[in-house]
């Protein structure tokens, strides 16, 4: 049967809602909403399946592949990790945008410090419960915005919206922020997620519009 991509990703059909603004970011190198966006002041319900049950006293965060020290942790000792609050921007492929989030969670660079991340390594692979994957070059994941989030705008995250962890990845299509996060797999090659296989892009830069390979 084929995979019908429209139903899968595209929820909530943000469509009508008004165009917003396009002021440059900080550095003056780029509009802040990205190509064929519009503003949405909600978070539509985006993924593909359903939400998978996750119990937290089994919950399991695991990292392999390229690393010195393959880890195992369960969710006391992943929250144990020294905590940061980032406020970004969120960009949907499904052409949404929303300003000014605030979350709270563990920097993606500690999680592959404490992995102690092989040289050879230059791709990851976010595994999520319910089996989903995405691929993402390790040089865009070490910026100290892109985190493993459990709490949104002072909340912890709704289930729907990846609860109890997700990636967030602002500066790439938000589809690369993978919800329900399950572990890291480090990788010398690329290999494509979920997504990826049905035709997205391996990249996803919104401000590009890499929306399919």
């Amino acid at each position: 049967m084929a995979l019908d991509l429209t139903r899968g990703l595209f929820g909530r059909d943000p469509a009508g809602e008004a165009v917003g603004d396009r002021t440059g970011d900080s550095a003056g190198q780029r509009p802040r909403l990205p190509p064929g966006q519009r503003l949405t002041d909600g978070w539509p319900v985006l993924h593909y399946g359903g939400i998978p049950r996750i119990d937290l006293d089994n919950w399991e965060f695991k990292i392999a592949g390229l690393v010195g020290n393959e880890l195992s942790l369960n969710w006391e000792q992943f929250m144990e990790l020294p905590q940061v609050q980032v406020r970004t921007d969120i960009h949907c492929v499904t052409m949404w945008s929303k300003y000014d989030n605030d979350w709270e969670g563990v920097r993606f660079t500690d999680v592959m410090e404490l992995a102690q991340v092989r040289p050879e390594a230059k791709h990851v692979m976010f595994h999520s419960y319910g089996g989903y994957t995405t691929n993402l070059p390790l040089c865009e994941v070490m910026r100290d915005d892109v985190l493993f989030v459990h709490s949104h705008n002072g909340q912890p995250l709704a289930l729907e919206h990846g609860w109890p962890l997700r990636g967030m990845v602002p500066h790439l299509y938000f589809w690369k922020s993978a919800k329900w996060v399950r572990g890291l797999e480090f990788m010398a090659e690329d290999r494509a997620g979920f997504w990826e296989m049905y035709g997205y892009h391996m990249h996803g830069d919104p401000w590009t519009e890499e929306r399919y390979g």
